[in-house]
């Protein structure tokens, strides 16, 4: 994709740091409440984002009625709003204020204290689901700096003004592109690796596993890391609960690493394993997830392109 110009880069920081700033100055909870408007409003307008996401919800639950579906998916875009207002109060959060709205799972949490004590890396297995940038920011605030993996925007001055949030407490920046050498080091130094393991991937970064049910090309760099280090797999994320009025910081147990013998079934095996457990989380909370990405865009060689085939019948 060609990088926009000048102008366009402009523009589109200025009118992201205007909705940012905007929010940034109103009260929490004023900030989350227009968040979320935001959100709802965007559901009626992005039509080009709600069929991709009817598309995939069609995929991941064929025998669900449509309006729950559709209620799934308003849930999805007001997730998205939610994340929003959320992030505009980042720059002025403080531990003490996070500590009021965050709640750790605490079985989630005994795993990772054991792989600490045995100085093991530990790579936080997570996806787009819930408040995934307060996640490892929380965290940071609360526990400790971490790494995480990142694919840099386009617009090299939004991507600074988000990144500067993100590391204000110490976490750290690692860009995909360019990745192995520094992920390896975190993880050997039994340091902390958080990565979005949810989207679609091409076939030269990935390997093909079920996810809902369909296969979807999946990053095999996990997969590649873990092995190679030893490190712990925590599947985890940061979800809004709406009972308790918090965000809740879920883990699930490590994802044992199956060793064979054979490096490329090793591989995908263990790609398989780790897409299952997202896969479990994204069940758990299936209406805060990014269902309005193509997760099934790349198709194995032969088969048709899901969406295009999918939006000409919708068009018929």
């Amino acid at each position: 994709m060609a990088k926009p110009g000048k102008l366009q880069t402009s523009l589109e920081y200025s009118l992201a740091r205007m909705v940012l700033s905007g929010l940034g100055i109103l009260p929490r909870p004023l900030a989350i409440a227009v968040g979320l408007s935001i959100g709802r409003l965007a559901y009626f307008l992005a039509g080009n984002l709600r069929r991709t996401g009817q598309c995939n919800l069609e995929i991941a639950f064929p025998e669900m009625p449509e309006p729950e579906r559709r209620q799934l998916l308003r849930g999805c875009f007001a997730s998205l709003g939610r994340l929003l207002g959320e992030f505009s109060q980042l720059p002025r959060a403080t531990a003490e204020s996070l500590r009021k709205i965050i709640e750790y799972d605490e079985v989630g949490l005994a795993h990772l204290r054991e792989a600490e004590k045995n100085k093991r890396g530990v790579i936080f297995l997570t996806g787009h689901l819930g408040v995934w940038e307060l996640h490892s920011f929380g965290w940071s605030a609360l526990e400790y700096p971490l790494s995480f993996l990142v694919r840099p925007l386009d617009n090299p001055r939004i991507e600074e003004m988000i990144e500067a949030v993100r590391t204000r407490f110490g976490n750290r920046a690692i860009d995909k592109q360019s990745a192995a050498r520094q992920s390896l080091r975190v993880l050997r130094e039994g340091g902390t690796l958080g990565i979005l393991s949810d989207l679609n991937t091409q076939t030269r970064e990935g390997v093909f596993v079920p996810f809902f049910g369909k296969l979807a090309c999946t990053t095999a760099g996990i997969a590649t890391l873990a092995l190679k280090t030893d490190a712990v797999v925590i599947p985890t994320c940061a979800v809004w609960n709406k009972e308790r009025k918090r965000y809740f910081f879920h883990g699930d147990p490590p994802v044992e690493l199956v060793r064979t013998g054979d490096h490329d079934k090793d591989i995908e095996v263990n790609t398989a394993r780790f897409a299952a457990a997202v896969e479990r989380m994204v069940r758990l909370y299936p209406d805060q997830w990014l269902w309005i990405h193509k997760r099934w865009k790349t198709r194995p060689e032969g088969e048709a392109d899901i969406y295009e085939r999918r939006g000409k019948r919708g068009k018929g």
